[in-house]
């Protein structure tokens, strides 16, 4: 009985390093739908490329309002937001959930971007990526709405909204300041970057061509911190538009 256990360990062993093997060599076909400069469509080119895979890029014309019309609504997303991620028959929609199943399905690939060492260190990670979406992102996506979205559309900042969520967002920062000097992590759920972190890109980078950038440069610790997930050469790329045209499908959704 103990001989058999041990052949069907082995044999375990071997097709899991061998399904690893295959995970190496595979084109996966990726597509995703979605546009260069969507925050969320970057938040999962990034996740993308920190693994090194490779994708197709189907860009979706936002000013037309393609994906508030069908064929969009009907075959890719009811919501009508961006982006769109398919692996074969499998849509996915959400970016943060989308990253997950990226760093899930390829977690011996590339960079780990999930913290899998325990039940703790996965329930941290956890935490933080719920604080960044419940906490973070409401005020630095508003502002970001309108700073930098509302003036490409020609419409007027409202600058009492402005004040509103900077103050929001002020009181974040503040408890991001305490959280990383209290660790001595270089990131926000561990020693290493995570999708904890990667989730806060998109945003960071739009707010840091506005005045709101200042709110994370009085904080030394999340100075550092924002330098160092800025510089990752998967976020460089996911901000690069030729990175994305080299990926593109030019006819678009059929």
């Amino acid at each position: 009985m103990l001989f058999r256990a041990m052949q069907n360990y082995f044999k375990m062993v071997f097709e899991v390093f061998n399904w690893k093997g295959l995970l190496a060599k595979k084109d996966f076909g990726y597509k995703v739908h979605g546009h260069p400069l969507s925050t969320n469509t970057r938040r999962v080119l990034a996740a993308l490329y920190e693994k090194g895979l490779g994708y197709e890029a189907i860009e979706v014309d936002l000013k037309s309002g393609q994906h508030k019309k069908d064929p969009f609504l009907r075959h890719l997303n009811p919501f009508g937001q961006i982006p769109v991620f398919e692996d074969g028959s499998l849509k996915l929609i959400e970016s943060r959930a989308i990253t997950q199943y990226i760093a899930y399905v390829h977690s011996s690939r590339g960079n780990p971007l999930l913290n899998l060492e325990s039940h703790k260190t996965m329930a941290i990670q956890t935490m933080w990526m719920e604080i960044e979406a419940q906490q973070f992102s409401p005020p630095a996506s508003a502002l970001t709405w309108e700073q930098v979205i509302k003036p490409i559309y020609n419409l007027p900042t409202d600058q009492s909204a402005v004040e509103e969520n900077e103050a929001k967002l002020s009181k974040v920062l503040d408890v991001y300041e305490k959280r990383l000097a209290e660790t001595g992590y270089d990131h926000l759920a561990s020693e290493s970057f995570t999708l904890a972190d990667l989730h806060h890109l998109p945003n960071i980078e739009l707010l840091y061509a506005t005045k709101t950038r200042r709110l994370f440069e009085e904080r030394p610790r999340v100075t550092l911190w924002v330098a160092r997930i800025r510089a990752r050469p998967a976020w460089q790329s996911a901000c690069d538009v030729a990175c994305w045209s080299s990926n593109i499908k030019q006819e678009g959704l059929n």
